[in-house]
Formats: structure tokens, sequence, C-alpha cells
């Protein structure tokens, strides 16, 4: 029972059925084309995990509601932004993703610490083509499928309450309650991560534009994810474990997508995958990729169905572009670490 509870099968289980409830009720009513949305909604629920509830639930909701607006916004690009003007209101919402939603992370002290999937929702909504007269719904999706993960991310009360009632633990135990911390808006760590995740975007969109990419938004997810949060130590072993995790994940995904299975299956795999990715992603961040790069593979190609090939070309070329991106900012401020040591 103890090794049970040294495992967050509770983060996992709870962001596993966010994750697939909402895409079987889709596949029932034939419109997986709507997945991403649901999807990125679901994601609310890999936040707040083994908080306090009064702390969850000012988490969670913020996390969610961060998330919402980041679809919002990118289904907005894709409705109504003229074709010629999209790159550049595209860019413009995600340097306002990157700042704002890195200050919305360091000030209500969300988990993870990072701002990637406000990008990631940004930039896959802003890529699919969507009917103006849908936003709504698309976006109106991606918010029940956040309510409905809140409400699973604070459903632990109960269980925990019953449980306790009958004498037993089978609950992680939960963190300390930790404040708002409005100081991060001053705090010079806070906007140095910034400025490294701008310019790491920045020259991934323009590499990616040059090479015409295929997934450009796959790049900027593995650029971002390389920074460190504020106060941790500049190291690159973060973009290998995501290049080496993602170039497993890629084999398991063609695995699975090669038999052509049927979409009830690959709501099962989005399931599985989800569990797997709680479960590792705190013990070894490559061996998380492992589940969390065919998680990622199959939302989009259950949304948008077509040939694996190039969509698994797409993930490899782009991680690896990202990640060198990432890592050169990192190496840039190790560099500048070292010239501080020095004259200090």
């Amino acid at each position: 029972m103890q090794r049970v509870r040294a495992l967050d099968v509770e983060v996992a289980f709870r962001a596993a059925l966010a994750a697939v409830l909402p895409l079987a009720i889709l596949v029932s009513l034939g419109r997986t084309d709507w997945s991403a949305y649901a999807a990125f909604g679901a994601m609310t629920a890999i936040f707040g995990r083994g908080e306090v509830y009064r702390m969850r639930a000012r988490t969670v909701g913020v996390a969610g509601l961060g998330l919402v607006a980041s679809v919002a916004a990118g289904t907005a690009i894709a409705a109504f932004a003229a074709p010629a003007a999209a790159e550049a209101i595209g860019a413009l919402g995600l340097a306002v993703v990157l700042v704002g939603g890195t200050l919305l992370v360091q000030v209500f002290r969300l988990g993870p610490p990072t701002t990637l999937f406000f990008v990631f929702g940004l930039m896959v909504t802003a890529a699919v083509p969507t009917p103006a007269d849908e936003y709504g719904i698309r976006v109106g999706l991606a918010a029940t499928s956040a309510v409905f993960a809140w409400l699973l991310s604070m459903s632990g009360w109960v269980l925990r309450r019953a449980a306790a009632a009958r004498g037993i633990r089978p609950f992680k135990d939960l963190a300390r309650d930790l404040a708002v911390r409005p100081a991060a808006l001053v705090d010079g760590r806070v906007w140095i991560q910034i400025a490294q995740l701008c310019a790491a975007s920045a020259i991934v969109w323009v590499v990616a534009d040059l090479l015409d990419l295929g997934h450009p938004y796959w790049a900027l997810v593995s650029a971002v994810a390389a920074i460190p949060p504020p106060g941790a130590a500049h190291t690159i072993s973060r973009a290998w474990h995501r290049v080496i995790g993602t170039v497993g994940g890629v084999v398991i995904t063609f695995l699975l997508l090669w038999p052509d299975p049927p979409v009830q299956v690959l709501v099962l795999v989005i399931g599985l995958a989800q569990f797997g990715a709680e479960i590792l992603v705190g013990r070894h961040y490559g061996a998380a990729l492992l589940v969390i790069t065919p998680l990622a593979l199959v939302v989009s190609h259950l949304g948008n169905p077509g040939p694996v090939e190039p969509l698994l070309v797409d993930r490899l070329v782009d991680t690896v572009l990202g990640a060198a991106a990432g890592v050169l900012l990192v190496l840039a401020a190790m560099g500048l670490d070292r010239v501080r040591a020095r004259r200090a």
C-alpha cells in the first residue's frame, strides 16, 4: 500500500478520465474534428497535483481559465483573421501568451510551472481551419471540458473524507497551502525566463517559416519546454530527454497507428497515455515522453486523420529544432552565470 501511495495514481486517474470522457462523447456524436478543443480543456486536470483543496481550487481554476483563454485566442485567429494578417496576429498572440502565461504561472504558483500548455493551446487551435459560425461551440467545448476537469480535481475531497472515516489512507499526503505571490511580477528571474522564452520562440518561428515545416507549433513547444523555470539551474539535460523520449515515442506511435485502429481504440490509447504520463512525469522526463508523444500525436490524428508517416516525421524534425533553440538560450544563460560568478 505504501508503494501505491508513493505514486501519483490519484492525479493520473482523474487526468485520464478528464481526457477520455469528453472525447468519447465526441466520438459518439461523430465530431472527432473537435477533439483538440476538448483535449485542451481537459488539460486543466493535470494542474494542482498534490495540493490541499483550498489551494487546488484556485490553481486549477486559474489554469483552466488560462487554457480556455489561449484556445479562444487561437480559435479567433483561425476563424476571423485575414490570411494575410494571420501570421502577424499569431506572433503577437504568442508573445502575449508567453509573457502573460509565465506571469500567471508564477504569481498563482501553478504546477506544472510552465506556460507550455497555454502556448500549445494557442498555436494548435490557430492552425485548425475554423468556420466563423463554429467559433462559439468550439471555445464552449474547451470551457465545458475545463469545468469538468476542475470538478474531477476537486472530487478527491469527498473520497478522502470517506476514506478517513473508515480509518484508511490510500492517497498521498497533500502539500501545504501556498499564498499567491504578486512579487513575481517584479522578480528579475521571472523576466529573464520570459526573455529566454521569447528569444527561443522567435528563433523557432523564423526557422520553421523558412523550412516550411508542417507542424511548427511542436517546435515552439519543444523550445519552451527546454527553458527551466525561474531560479532553477540551467542545464541541457531536459532538451536531451525531450529529443530521445520523442524518438522513442514516435516509434511507439507508429506501431499504434500503423494498423489503422478504430477511433474507440484511439480514445482508449489517449486515456492510458494520459495516465502513464502523470505517473512518469515527476520521476523521469525522458520516460514520460515515451507516452506523452503518442498522446499528442494520437489526439492530432484523431482530430485530423491523414497519412501517419508525414505526421511522425514532422514531430521529429520540429522537436529537434525546438530543442536546439532552447539549448542555445540555456547555454547563453549558463555563460552569463559564469561571467557573473567570476565578477563576484
